[in-house]
């Protein structure tokens, strides 16, 4: 789940084997979980919301929450984990209302934002009902530049959910083993930060809450390496959601 020019170079080597952690699954999962409980529409009114995803990955999300959307932009600045995801969406039994797209996101009218996964017509301003994210925000440099471009992504009353893991304190770098600090610029998202930032970009009804908790293996020691899951050091990680709606 890369962004703009940080870490692309750790992301494209890392996509052909990005579905094989199980972590990143069970993460990903509860990512769905808490969208699907903050955004009842996706329940109430399946199959209607147009939704735009930033930093989709190899598309475990997507294939996850397409069941509940009318249609899924799927974008991702790392061009090997958008090949993974095409590979995946080339299968007959694949959700057929997921587009990929390789691009660095900054312009709500960049035209590769145009085409409706559905009728694959080119809608020229198209907009969005909802903009989600998952484990993308510690990497983005400018939180205040991507807040700007969510809400002018999104068509009135559109709304984002955003989630990350919590920065809690010194503890919470232990997220990321040493090996793989490339494109982290911070350990985790605050909670009154975000709310602010939020609330900056233009949205209201703002919200910065807990969404879930996950255990994940740490290393001992930094550089050590990660245990993996028969034994090892592990950390509870909390996970916060950030919710907010552009005003009509």
């Amino acid at each position: 789940m890369s962004t703009p020019n940080i870490g692309n170079e750790r992301f494209n080597a890392e996509a052909a084997s990005w579905d094989q952690n199980p972590t990143v699954h069970k993460a990903s999962a509860l990512a769905v979980e808490a969208i699907l409980s903050h955004v009842p529409t996706l329940k109430t009114q399946p199959n209607t919301i147009d939704v735009l995803e930033i930093g989709c990955g190899t598309g475990l999300l997507s294939f996850l929450l397409a069941p509940y959307v009318r249609s899924l932009t799927a974008v991702d600045a790392a061009q090997g984990m958008i090949d993974a995801l095409a590979v995946k969406l080339s299968y007959d039994s694949s959700p057929q209302n997921i587009h990929p797209i390789a691009a660095s996101l900054s312009d709500p009218n960049d035209p590769v934002l145009f085409l409706d996964p559905l009728t694959k017509a080119s809608i020229p301003g198209r907009r969005f009902d909802l903009i989600i994210s998952h484990l993308v925000l510690h990497h983005i440099p400018s939180l205040p530049a991507i807040l700007r471009t969510m809400h002018r992504c999104l068509r009135e009353g559109g709304r984002v959910a955003l989630s990350d893991f919590e920065d809690f304190g010194p503890e919470a770098e232990r997220f990321h083993p040493q090996a793989r600090m490339e494109g982290v610029v911070r350990h985790g998202i605050k909670r009154t930060e975000m709310a602010e930032l939020m609330r900056d970009a233009g949205f209201v009804d703002v919200r910065v809450e807990t969404a879930f908790e996950m255990e994940k293996g740490v290393e001992k020691t930094p550089g050590a390496g990660v245990v993996k899951d028969e034994g090892g050091t592990k950390m509870v990680f909390p996970f916060l959601i950030c919710l907010g709606v552009k005003s009509r």
